[in-house]
């Protein structure tokens, strides 16, 4: 089975334009195909917590979670609060991918247990480039613990 088979990683972006890239960026590595899109801290939340229209969720926790902060309803610092405070979703790795470049924002995503903290491109390329190399990354090469 290829890695991208046994994959999940959730996008978690409310710009179309930087979630088509982010996609696009992903499908060179193969890994679109097992990424599932949510718009807004909101759906975040209950995805992974299958509450709502998720609840009867049956596949398995991401292996990958590409986070913005700047969402409306529910931002990525809360989002990434509440992942990282639950002892089944505190391992899942967290890449932000936003365009604050405000240390107020690396510091709390630090703090509250962001895996890393990427400043997106302002270019389309740049964000295809992030997106791949952080999927193939973090879903390829890195070895999460088991749970």
């Amino acid at each position: 089975m290829e890695v991208a088979d046994q994959m999940e990683i959730l996008l978690v972006e409310d710009n179309p334009l930087d979630a088509e890239m982010t996609l696009r960026g992903l499908k060179d590595q193969n890994l679109d195909s097992h990424c599932v899109w949510v718009k807004d801290g909101q759906q975040a939340l209950d995805y992974i917590f299958r509450k709502g229209i998720y609840s009867d969720r049956t596949n398995s926790d991401p292996r990958l979670i590409l986070l913005d902060l700047k969402m409306p309803r529910v931002d990525g610092i809360e989002v990434l609060r509440g992942i990282k405070a639950d002892e089944k979703t505190k391992r899942i790795p967290v890449v932000v991918m936003t365009s604050s470049q405000e240390e107020t924002d690396i510091v709390a995503s630090y703090d509250l247990g962001a895996n890393s903290y990427v400043v997106k491109p302002i270019d389309f390329k740049g964000l295809m480039s992030v997106a791949r190399q952080a999927g193939l990354y973090w879903v390829g090469v890195n070895r999460p613990a088991q749970r």
